[in-house]
C-alpha cells in the first residue's frame, strides 16, 4: 500500500475511533443528562454535539470545491442550546459524522496535495484532514469526561480501565509483533 493510502485508511479509522468513543458515552447516560450544564461558561454535551456536527457539515460538504467555511453556517448558534431530544443530539451527530465519511471515502489519494481553503486560508488536503483529526478528537474528550461526571453509577471504561494497566500491557506484550492501526482492536472491541 502506497504512503498516500495507508495515510487515508489511518485517519479514517482514528476518526471512527473518535466516533465511536463518543457514542460510548454518551449511550451510558440517562437522555436528560445529554443537556446539563455546569455554568453559563460550559457547553452540554448536546450542545458540543451541535458544534461539532456544524462544523462537520461546513468543512467536509464539497470540501474539494468551495470554502469550508460555508455561507450559510451560523457557528454561534451551534452554542445555543436548543435541541430537545437524544434523538435529535444524535441525528445531528450522524448528519456531521456521514458527510465526513462520505467526503473521505469519495477522496483519492492523489488529491492529498491539493489546496483547499478554509476562511481563505490555504491548505493542502492532508493539513485539512489533519486539523479536523485534532479538532474532533478534542471535543469527543470533551463529551467522554462530562459523561463521566454526569453518569449516576458505575462508569464502563473505553479505554484501559483504572488499575488495569499492568494487564493491558502483559497481554500486548504476549502477542508476537506487527504492523497494525492501534484502531484495529479497540474498534472490535468497543462495537
Amino acid at each position: 500500500m502506497k504512503a498516500d493510502e495507508s495515510y487515508l485508511e489511518s485517519v479514517k479509522k482514528q476518526f471512527l475511533y473518535y466516533k465511536m468513543l463518543g457514542e460510548k458515552a454518551m449511550a451510558q447516560l440517562e437522555p436528560e443528562q445529554l443537556f446539563a450544564s455546569l455554568n453559563d461558561n460550559t457547553n452540554s454535551i448536546a450542545t458540543i454535539v451541535k458544534h461539532i456536527s456544524g462544523n462537520m457539515l461546513s468543512r467536509w460538504t464539497d470540501f474539494l470545491t468551495t470554502d469550508g467555511e460555508k455561507e450559510w453556517r451560523n457557528r454561534d448558534s451551534e452554542f445555543e442550546n436548543d435541541l430537545q431530544s437524544k434523538e435529535e443530539v444524535l441525528d445531528l451527530w450522524n448528519k456531521g459524522w456521514n458527510c465526513l465519511e462520505n467526503a473521505l471515502e469519495n477522496l483519492n489519494p492523489e488529491q492529498l496535495s491539493d489546496i483547499i481553503y478554509i476562511r481563505n486560508e490555504g491548505h493542502t488536503v492532508i493539513e485539512a484532514i489533519n486539523r479536523q483529526l485534532a479538532h474532533y478528537p478534542y471535543h469527543v474528550g470533551q463529551i467522554v469526561f462530562y459523561a463521566k461526571q454526569l453518569k449516576n453509577s458505575e462508569w464502563t471504561s473505553l479505554s484501559i480501565p483504572k488499575n488495569k494497566s499492568g494487564n493491558y500491557n502483559a497481554e500486548k506484550f504476549a502477542k508476537e509483533k506487527e504492523i497494525k492501526n492501534f484502531t484495529d482492536e479497540e474498534l472490535k472491541r468497543l462495537k
